[in-house]
């Protein structure tokens, strides 16, 4: 079984027999791949020390939607699925995604410091995050300006409690600029900015509210 297939056979839509037309169609040749990146600045980053009373929270496991999870960008035109040719992430997509967290963090003023597992700190609460959509929309057909999608859901939950905490579901549609790999490129990390940026703030209400 080959790679691509062992990451499509789990997801609900279905493999797209052919090449995608169009635009779309042109991103699916075989040359080599091109390398990208996503989320590496969410926010300036602040000078200023850490705020009086941080609060740790644990940066707990989380899923990544499967189909989307490695190096190839998913492109989903109704209910076909390929990935973009020629054109690669620089990293497993949940590798840059689970960095750009922690950027996310480290740039906000707040109270909240996450900590990942091994790193020293004292903890109140742990955070989860499930990533169920990341990927490149073609809603209007391949030839047209894709959307990009990403869709967080977010727990939390305090270390005295038992049972689950608050959750709440954070989503982003950043339609692309053009049907280009550098357009839905930057689509990608204005989408993962939003996201993680709501995401920062309501960890950071939940835990001043806790």
């Amino acid at each position: 079984m080959t790679r691509r297939n062992a990451l499509l056979r789990p997801a609900l839509l279905a493999l797209a027999a052919v090449a995608l037309s169009g635009c779309l169609g042109g991103l699916l040749g075989g040359k080599p791949a091109q390398l990208y990146r996503f989320g590496q600045a969410p926010a300036a980053a602040s000078d200023a020390a850490p705020a009086a009373g941080s609060v740790g929270v644990f940066r707990a496991g989380g899923t990544f939607a499967r189909e989307a999870a490695g190096d190839k960008i998913l492109a989903i035109t109704g209910g076909e699925a390929q990935y973009i040719a020629q054109s690669r992430w620089a990293a497993p997509a949940e590798v840059l995604f689970n960095q750009a967290v922690l950027a996310a963090f480290d740039a906000a003023p707040g109270r909240v410091r996450l900590l990942s597992r091994g790193e020293q700190g004292r903890t109140s609460h742990a955070l989860r995050l499930d990533v169920r959509n990341f990927e490149t929309r073609y809603d209007n057909g391949a030839e047209a300006a894709p959307t990009v999608v990403v869709r967080v859901r977010a727990a939390l939950a305090r270390d005295k409690d038992q049972g689950l905490g608050p959750e709440r579901i954070f989503e982003a549609r950043i339609p692309a600029a053009s049907n280009r790999v550098g357009s839905i490129v930057a689509a990608y990390d204005q989408a993962v900015g939003q996201v993680l940026g709501e995401v920062v703030r309501w960890t950071e209400s939940q835990v001043g509210a806790g």
